[in-house]
C-alpha cells in the first residue's frame, strides 16, 4: 500500500510537470516559435503521464482510500501508512487473534478477526427419519431456548439433510432464526415446532400403548369389557407430546391399553403359543 501511494505522489509530480510543459509549447507553437515534433512530443508524454496517474490512483483505490484521501496525500505529499481493512458484512467480532508484530497474509490461518452477523442464528434440528418426508425448505419454524423460556424466536427451515444418522436414525435440519436483539449464542439448546399443515382432529394413543412387532406391523390392544384384549393392527401418523396419531385401525370411543402394551403382548402371546 506504501508503494502504491508513493507511486501516486511520483505519477501525480509528472502529470502535473508534463501538462505544463504541453501548456507552455502550445502557446509557442500558435507563434511558430517551436518545431511541431517537439509540440506532438509533448502530447505524447502528457498523455503517458496522465495513463500512468489514473493507473496507480486505482492500485491505491484497491486499499480502500477514499478520493479525498488520495488527494491529501498528493497535496502533503506524505504517504499515510495506516490500512483499513473493512469486513466485508456487518456483523460483531466473534473471535480474535490479531496481536501486535502478527504477519498477515491473504488466506494465511488464522484470520486475524472473525465476524459474524449474528442478527440471524443458524438453528440445527434433528426430526425422525419416518416425518422427514413432512418438512419442506420455507416452512416456518418457531424457536425456544432454555435460557429465554419466555421468548419465542421465528425461522424458516433453509436447508434438508441430503442422509440419515445411522446410529440416530434422524435427520438433519437447518433453519435460519432470526434474533435482532443478539439474545441467542452458539451452542445453546432449545426446542422447536415446525408447522407442517394446518391443525386437524385426529385419534391419538399414548406411546406406551403401541407395540411394534417382529414383522414391523404396529398393533394395540383394543378392548371392551376391560377383561378380554383384542390384538389390533393400525396405521400410525404424526409423533409429539407422548402420543401417537393413529390414521387406521381404530374409532372414536374404543378402549385400548395405554399402559404396558409391550407387557401385555408378550404375556399373552407366549401364553397362546404354550
Amino acid at each position: 500500500m506504501v508503494q502504491a501511494a508513493s507511486t501516486l505522489i511520483t505519477t501525480a509530480g509528472v502529470l502535473e510537470l508534463t501538462t505544463r510543459t504541453l501548456t507552455r509549447l502550445r502557446d509557442l507553437a500558435k507563434t511558430k516559435a517551436v518545431p511541431q515534433k517537439d509540440l506532438e512530443q509533448a502530447i505524447s508524454d502528457q498523455q503517458a503521464a496522465e495513463g500512468a496517474y489514473k493507473a496507480a490512483r486505482d492500485a491505491v483505490r484497491i486499499f480502500g482510500k477514499t478520493e479525498e484521501q488520495m488527494d491529501r496525500m498528493m497535496l502533503e505529499r506524505h504517504v499515510d501508512p495506516v490500512l483499513v481493512v473493512p469486513a466485508p458484512i456487518s456483523g460483531r467480532i466473534t473471535a480474535r487473534n490479531a496481536a501486535p508484530g502478527l504477519f498477515v497474509q491473504p488466506g494465511g490461518a488464522p484470520a486475524p478477526y472473525a465476524v459474524a452477523d449474528t442478527s440471524t442464528m443458524w438453528m440445527l434440528a434433528s426430526v425422525h427419519e419416518s416425518e422427514s418426508p413432512r418438512f419442506k425448505i420455507g416452512q416456518e419454524v418457531k424457536a425456544t431456548a432454555l435460557a429465554y423460556a419466555d421468548r419465542t424466536f421465528d425461522g424458516k427451515i433453509t436447508t434438508l439433510g441430503p442422509s440419515v444418522d445411522p446410529s440416530t436414525r434422524r435427520v438433519l435440519l437447518r433453519s435460519e432464526i432470526a434474533d435482532p436483539e443478539h439474545l441467542l449464542r452458539p451452542g445453546m439448546f432449545a426446542t422447536f415446532v415446525i408447522r407442517v399443515a394446518d391443525p386437524v382432529r385426529a385419534i391419538a394413543v399414548p406411546e406406551d400403548g403401541v407395540v411394534r412387532e417382529g414383522d414391523g406391523t404396529i398393533t394395540v390392544w383394543v378392548t371392551s369389557d376391560r377383561r378380554r384384549f383384542t390384538r389390533r393392527t393400525i396405521k400410525t401418523g404424526l409423533r409429539t407430546g407422548g402420543l401417537v396419531q393413529v390414521l387406521e385401525g381404530l374409532q372414536p370411543g374404543e378402549l385400548v391399553v395405554t399402559q404396558a402394551a409391550l407387557f401385555l403382548s408378550n404375556t399373552l402371546i407366549s401364553g397362546q403359543r404354550s
